[in-house]
């Protein structure tokens, strides 16, 4: 930008098409490169178990002037696409029960096709006050250490809340065998 490389203006990109899962060499599986309940544009789930590599993701983002500034998807509506897409990121049966199961109990009785997008409206004020960081436009940012200026978050919680709410807490095993 300094040099003047940098075209002025606003520049969108609506990125569409994006591949749903990576080969991990060193891990020898599959990965998702959005997440793991991203709809992919195949028919079947035999399809998809076919060709992963192949596999384009129902997933957009926007991005304005090199900056992502919103981001969806369109998930999965279908249990055997969603069993599929578990067995391709290495998520048996028994885990993915485990985990997921009443996201699979649900799909079963039927779930109708959906999806959603999120905007960063901070991000976008960003840019349009031509700030160099998000911190300069967000009202009460946390710390490097994520702590808050405003609210001393986070704090310590009293015993009362903490009877309140039925937790518990416990001493790590190295102090307890001290």
């Amino acid at each position: 930008q300094d040099r003047g490389m940098v075209a002025e203006g606003w520049r969108p990109v609506w990125i569409v098409d994006f591949p749903m899962f990576e080969w991990d060499e060193d891990a020898q599986r599959w990965h998702a490169l959005h997440h793991p309940f991203t709809r992919p544009r195949v028919e079947s789930a035999e399809e998809l178990e076919k060709a992963p590599g192949e596999a384009v993701s129902q997933a957009y983002d926007m991005v304005l002037n090199g900056t992502e500034i919103g981001g969806g998807s369109i998930r999965i509506h279908r249990p055997e696409v969603q069993e599929a897409v578990f067995r391709l990121l290495g998520i048996g049966d028994d885990e993915a029960r485990e985990k997921f199961g009443f996201l699979l109990k649900a799909l079963r009785y039927g779930c109708p096709p959906h999806g959603g997008i999120a905007f960063g409206l901070d991000r976008l004020v960003m840019l349009m006050c031509g700030a160099p960081s998000i911190r300069e436009v967000i009202p009460f940012p946390k710390t490097q250490t994520a702590n808050c200026l405003l609210t001393e978050a986070p704090s310590p919680t009293d015993d009362r809340q903490l009877r309140e709410l039925g937790i518990r807490l416990r001493k790590p095993r190295d102090a307890v065998s001290s």
